[in-house]
C-alpha cells in the first residue's frame, strides 16, 4: 500500500456535495430526506469526535500487551449501540493461546438487535472494531491513535479500516431517532473485534446463533474501499489460497565454505520450485487452474465499460513502471475475476543486513493463488500439491518436500439486481449525484462468503472509504466528506430499501406455482 502525502487534497474530496439533486419518488420522501440531510450536516462535529474517541482507544488485535485496550473498544461500541434503544449480547469468544503457551482472553462479538416488526424488512450490518498495528516510527506523519484533520482527511488508525464506517450507520440510526421518525427497517448488529487476525470462532459464532439470523433479510459490510473518485458498491471478491512449501535437507545449518557444492542445498531447490509457478506474463504453470474460471459474460462486460478507471493514476498510486496489460478491462478483470499467483516470502533463510555465508537446512517458501468464482479450495489444493511434487521429482533431490494450506477463503459474487442492491444504488445518487460503479474486490473478504454460505441471506458490501485512504498503511485516513456522506447513504439506504424489498417478495410469490397448479384442476 503506498504511502500518501498528508498535505494533498484527497481525491475522493471530489464529491464533497451532491452534484445533481435527482427528484424523490414523493414529496414526504422528498421531506424525510431533506430532514435527514440537515441533521447529519448541522451534526458533523459531533459525529468528528466520536470518531476522534474511538480512534484514540488503540485496539490492535495482534497485540497482546493491548488486549484490554481492545476489550474496552468492544465494551464502548456496545455501549454506544445500546444508547440506540437496541438489546445488545456480548458473546464470549473464549481464549487465544499465544506463542509459548500463554492464554488470554478474545474480546466479545457483539449481537446487537434494534426492531422487531415482521411487517418491516431486517438488515444485519457486519464490522470490526480492531485495527492494524501503527506506530508513529513506522512513518506516520500524525500519531496514529490521534484523529488529526489535514485538509478535510480525518487521519488516525482505524478511521476506515473501520471504525469510520461502524460509527457511520450509527449516526444514520442515530438521525432517524432524534428527528423521530420511524426507522423504516429493522436493524442488527454483528460487531467483531478480531477480524485483522483472521475472525476466529466468527463461524463458529454465526452456526451457534443461527435464531439471531433467522428474520434477516439482507447483509451490509462496508468494509472495503472505493476503486476510483466515484462512489462505489462491490459485488464480488476473489478467494484466497495461500500455500507453504517447505524443503528440508538436515537437522541443522551448514558453512557454505565447507560444504557447498558437495550437497543439494533445500534454497536451491525451493528457489527452482517457486520459479516454475508462473511465467513472466503472470500466467500461472499449474495444469488445471483455469479449468473452473467462468468466462466473462456480456452483461458483466457491460459493467466494466463504465466503470471510472484511470491507468495512469492507479500506476502512479502504485509506484510502479507499468502493467501486465494496457487496457481497462484487462486490468481489472485480472485485479477482480480472474486468478493470480503471487511469492510472498522465504523463511529460514538469512535476511539479516550484511553478509552471511550459511546453507539453511530448512527453507518455508510462501506464496497465494486469488482464485476466481467457481474455483474450489479442494481442487485448487489437489493442483498444486501435484504440480509441485512432480517438478520437485525432476530435481532428484533427496530433500524432503512438505507442501501445505494455510488459508482457504472461498471466493464471493452476489447479484447487482438484488434489491439491497438497487437500494443503495438510489441512496448513492440521491447523495452523491452520481449512479455508483460496480466493482469487484481483488482482495478476499472471506465474511461475505460466510454469511451468505450460513445464512442463505443476501450480502453486500457497500464501502464509504475513498482509494486513496491507504487501509493497513501509514497515514491511513477517511475524508470528512466521505465520513459525512456516507452516514447520509446508509440513512436513505434504511428509506429506499423497503419498497424494493416489497417488490422484490411480490415478483417472487408470483412466480410461484398455484396450488391448482401443482395438484391439477
Amino acid at each position: 500500500m503506498m504511502q500518501h502525502s498528508l498535505w494533498h487534497c484527497s481525491i475522493s474530496m471530489i464529491f464533497i456535495i451532491p452534484l445533481i439533486m435527482l427528484p424523490f419518488t414523493t414529496d414526504a420522501s422528498e421531506k424525510l430526506v431533506e430532514d435527514l440531510f440537515q441533521y447529519i450536516d448541522a451534526h458533523q462535529d459531533d459525529f468528528v469526535q466520536e470518531l476522534k474517541d474511538w480512534i484514540a482507544i488503540p485496539s490492535d488485535s495482534s497485540d497482546p500487551q493491548l488486549r484490554e485496550e481492545l476489550i474496552r473498544m468492544v465494551e464502548v461500541t456496545a455501549q454506544r449501540i445500546k444508547t440506540l434503544g437496541a438489546t445488545v449480547q456480548q458473546v464470549d469468544m473464549g481464549f487465544e493461546t499465544l506463542h509459548g503457551g500463554q492464554k488470554i482472553k478474545f474480546p466479545p462479538a457483539i449481537l446487537a438487535a434494534l426492531g422487531n416488526d415482521p411487517t418491516k424488512a431486517t438488515v444485519c450490518f457486519y464490522g470490526h472494531v480492531d485495527v492494524q498495528p501503527a506506530k508513529k516510527e513506522d512513518g506516520w506523519k500524525t500519531d496514529p491513535y490521534t484523529l488529526t484533520e489535514v485538509n478535510g482527511n480525518l487521519y488516525g488508525r482505524g478511521a476506515t479500516d473501520n471504525k469510520g464506517p461502524v460509527l457511520a450507520w450509527i449516526n444514520a440510526i442515530e438521525t432517524y431517532i432524534s428527528l423521530k421518525k420511524d426507522i423504516p427497517v429493522n436493524l442488527k448488529f454483528i460487531i467483531e473485534g478480531v477480524e485483522e487476525t483472521g475472525s476466529p470462532g466468527l463461524e463458529e459464532l454465526i452456526k451457534e446463533h443461527k435464531e439471531f439470523f433467522s428474520d434477516v433479510d439482507y447483509v451490509v459490510i462496508s468494509d472495503n474501499v472505493w476503486l476510483s473518485r466515484k462512489p462505489a458498491l462491490t459485488y464480488g471478491t476473489r478467494g484466497n489460497a495461500y500455500f507453504f512449501v517447505e524443503v528440508e535437507s538436515g537437522k541443522k545449518d551448514l558453512h557454505s565454505g565447507t560444504f557447498g557444492g558437495i550437497i543439494h542445498e533445500a534454497m536451491r531447490d525451493l528457489v527452482y520450485l517457486l520459479a516454475n509457478l508462473v511465467d513472466s506474463t503472470g500466467r500461472i504453470l499449474i495444469p488445471g487452474i483455469y479449468d473452473d474460471v467462468p468466462p466473462v459474460t456480456e452483461e458483466e462486460q457491460k459493467l466494466y465499460e463504465n466503470i471510472d478507471f484511470d491507468i495512469e493514476e492507479h500506476k502512479n498510486n502504485t509506484e510502479v513502471n507499468s502493467f501486465l496489460y494496457s487496457t481497462k478491462e484487462e486490468i481489472l478483470q485480472h485485479m477482480w475475476r480472474y486468478p493470480s499467483l503471487s511469492i510472498h516470502g522465504i523463511e529460514g533463510g538469512f535476511a539479516g543486513t550484511g553478509t552471511k555465508t550459511v546453507i539453511p537446512s530448512k527453507v518455508i517458501g510462501k506464496f497465494s493463488i486469488r482464485q476466481a468464482p467457481n474455483m474450489q479450495i479442494p481442487v485448487v489444493e489437489e493442483q498444486v500439491k501435484k504440480y509441485l511434487e512432480e517438478v520437485f521429482a525432476k530435481l532428484n533431490s533427496p530433500n524432503k518436500l512438505k507442501v501445505s494450506l494455510e488459508i482457504g477463503a472461498m471466493p464471493w459474487v452476489a447479484n447487482v439486481n438484488d434489491p439491497q442492491y438497487e437500494a443503495a444504488k438510489i441512496a448513492i445518487r440521491k447523495v452523491f449525484g452520481v449512479m455508483p460503479d460496480m466493482i469487484r474486490d481483488g482482495s478476499t473478504i472471506p465474511l461475505a462468503r460466510i454469511f451468505q454460505d450460513l445464512t442463505k441471506k443476501k450480502v453486500m458490501m457497500l464501502p464509504i472509504g475513498g482509494a486513496d485512504d491507504g487501509e493497513h498503511s501509514q497515514n491511513e485516513k477517511l475524508s470528512r466528506s466521505n465520513y459525512i456522506q456516507g452516514t447520509k447513504v446508509f440513512a436513505v439506504f434504511f428509506s429506499e430499501l423497503p419498497k424494493l424489498h416489497e417488490d422484490s417478495l411480490t415478483k417472487s410469490n408470483q412466480k410461484k406455482p398455484k396450488i391448482s397448479q401443482l395438484i391439477g384442476s
